[in-house]
């Protein structure tokens, strides 16, 4: 879970998580990861006891990319994913989400625009218009899916760490980097539907950040063009998952 600033809504997040997470037939936990918060984030996630253990991790560098990388690469699990803290995105996806994976799907993303989706208040039409056009422009980076940004994605744990170990996205566009680095690794992207619901209080903004993205896919792109592929990860089957444990934290 990346955290910057989050004291006002991280208690309430933790608990629904943690409430979540217990009732999976697998062990969890999860990683918040504070990224260079100015507020009480990270001594409210030391604080926190719950149904699942926390650990906390600092990520210095600023950038929602950045500290999901530094969650990703600090877990160990068979398993692993993250989710926003303001739990926007209702956790009845994620037994699916498990489901998916254990059976072999390596990469479970939501998507708010899957027919079957539940999505309420979803920003300002602005937003809403950007958000359609953005993944218009990326999907063919991240694996054909329509919706490259809801916060609450899942993967095979030694794809996701192989994939974070090449992110170099650092803002808000890295959700397309890391899918990129795991179709490009020959792994299918299987989208969910979700409930979601529109929170207040959110960092992006249209108007200061949209160059600022548009600059980032610039450069995932040419990454992409000059960087050749990797080879393909091993096929994650239901013989070879591990269901012992999930991700070392949606988070």
């Amino acid at each position: 879970m990346p955290a910057y600033n989050e004291a006002a809504r991280l208690p309430a997040g933790l608990t629904l998580l943690g409430g979540g997470l217990a009732g999976l037939p697998v062990r969890a936990g999860i990683i918040v990861v504070d990224n260079a918060s100015t507020d009480a984030t990270a001594d409210l996630a030391r604080a926190w006891s719950g149904p699942v253990p926390v650990r906390v991790l600092h990520c210095a560098e600023r950038g929602k990319g950045a500290a999901v990388r530094t969650g990703l690469l600090a877990t160990r699990a068979p398993y692993v994913g993250f989710c926003d803290a303001d739990m926007a995105t209702g956790l009845e996806a994620l037994d699916r989400a498990l489901a998916l994976l254990t059976s072999g799907h390596p990469v479970v993303v939501g998507s708010r625009r899957h027919a079957a989706s539940d999505v309420q208040g979803y920003g300002q039409p602005l937003r809403r218009l950007g958000a359609i056009t953005f993944n218009r422009l990326v999907r063919d980076l991240a694996g054909g899916i329509s919706d490259t940004q809801c916060g609450f994605k899942f993967f095979a744990g030694d794809l996701a760490r192989a994939a974070a170990a090449d992110l170099r996205t650092a803002g808000f566009a890295f959700d397309v980097e890391l899918l990129m680095h795991c179709a490009r690794r020959g792994a299918p992207v299987t989208d969910i539907p979700v409930v979601w619901q529109d929170r207040p209080g959110s960092t992006f903004s249209i108007r200061r950040h949209s160059l600022a993205v548009l600059g980032e896919v610039a450069r995932v792109r040419a990454l992409a063009a000059r960087r050749p592929a990797p080879a393909p990860a091993p096929a994650l089957t239901p013989d070879t998952a591990l269901p012992s444990a999930s991700a070392a934290g949606p988070g």
